[in-house]
């Protein structure tokens, strides 16, 4: 093999990395706005207003292959010629971040809703490790090269501000909202890992629960798009994904509640921009798993509702799977207690 030769496959593997932070996978670098999972059970069920705070661990491990072919032109450094190969590529990557949220819950109705605001940032680390063997020909004799790469960063997740309305009518309960991504969070094109996505988006959908206190019958489900802005650094745009979060529970008292979750999460149209080199490539993953949640006394005036949930994934196409787990805190104003009705005496005439 000739020094020109091995100096082309070597840009050439820079190159193919370069353009991968993560795998060459739908929703730049396999990261989505949404977080499949985020919302579900008791997801429309009104509110009590005033000020609530939440506060969220979440913890994924997640891996990817891909067996990608390359029947294009290359045209970055010195590569000006076909190329045709096969890349397979490894990802292992398990952030961990604590999500913060406070809300507030207007008291006066909105359009015969029950308005709602809140903002959701999150602190954690990030971690990420891509090894890959690349297989191919550039015109001449075949060649096989290998490479690895990890990468961990601290930092702040993008802003997530975001806006309810919310419906009661018996045991049926609806809401819409409205969210995004500020991209204010930890981002560098060049790393592995990141905390922050790099761009804006924007994400509207509703929810429908049903709920039945007198049974403890419980079952939710919530339904989004999201529209992703092109980032700016990398000239890359993911395309428009669809997530469907749903719960379905029982409260064994008014306190315990146990049940299952689950999401299907699909990209409905191409990923595009100049940046793009990798080509449609749409998204899907499946989750389910269980759940327990328990509602407690703060004060006279504040309760207190934890969950834990974990997911499984699978039949995952051009995205990395594994396994989540969520631990929800929720402290917020105490429901209103109805004064006992008085009864009065029967008069015996």
């Amino acid at each position: 093999m000739s020094i020109r030769l091995r100096t082309q496959i070597a840009i050439l593997f820079t190159f193919v990395f370069s353009i991968m932070p993560k795998p060459a996978v739908a929703d730049e670098g396999g990261i989505s706005f949404w977080v499949p999972g985020f919302f579900g059970s008791l997801a429309a069920t009104p509110q009590q207003p005033g000020w609530s705070f939440a506060t969220i661990f979440y913890h994924t491990s997640v891996s990817a292959g891909a067996d990608i072919a390359f029947a294009r032109q290359v045209h970055r450094g010195n590569i000006n010629v076909p190329f045709r190969g096969n890349l397979n590529i490894d990802l292992k990557a398990p952030p961990s971040v604590q999500f913060f949220s406070p809300s507030y819950v207007f008291a006066t109705p909105v359009l015969g809703g029950q308005a709602a605001m809140s903002a959701l940032v999150g602190y954690g680390r990030s971690e990420a490790t891509v090894s890959g063997t690349l297989t191919g020909s550039l015109g001449g004799p075949g060649f096989t090269i290998g490479g690895g790469r990890t990468d961990a960063v601290w930092g702040w997740t993008d802003l997530i501000p975001q806006f309810s309305l919310r419906w009661n009518k018996g045991v049926d309960n609806y809401m819409v909202y409205i969210t995004g991504a500020i991209p204010v969070g930890t981002y560098d094109p060049s790393r592995l890992a990141n905390l922050g996505i790099g761009h804006g988006a924007i994400d509207a959908g509703g929810a429908y629960t049903y709920f039945n206190p007198q049974t403890g019958h419980e079952f939710s489900a919530t339904l989004g798009f999201t529209y992703n802005l092109e980032n700016k650094d990398t000239n890359y745009k993911n395309g428009i994904d669809m997530h469907l979060d749903w719960g379905i529970s029982q409260f064994l008292t008014k306190e315990w509640q146990l049940g299952f979750v689950g999401y299907f999460y699909d990209q409905i149209s191409c990923d595009g921009g100049s940046g793009d080199r990798v080509g449609c490539f749409e998204s899907r993953v499946v989750g389910v798993g269980p759940q327990i949640g328990h509602i407690f006394k703060v004060s006279d005036d504040y309760q207190g509702y934890v969950n834990l949930k974990g997911y499984k994934e699978f039949d995952a196409a051009h995205r990395p799977d594994g396994w989540n787990v969520w631990a929800t805190l929720v402290i917020s104003p105490a429901a209103e207690q109805k004064p006992a009705e008085t009864k009065r005496p029967r008069i015996v005439k």
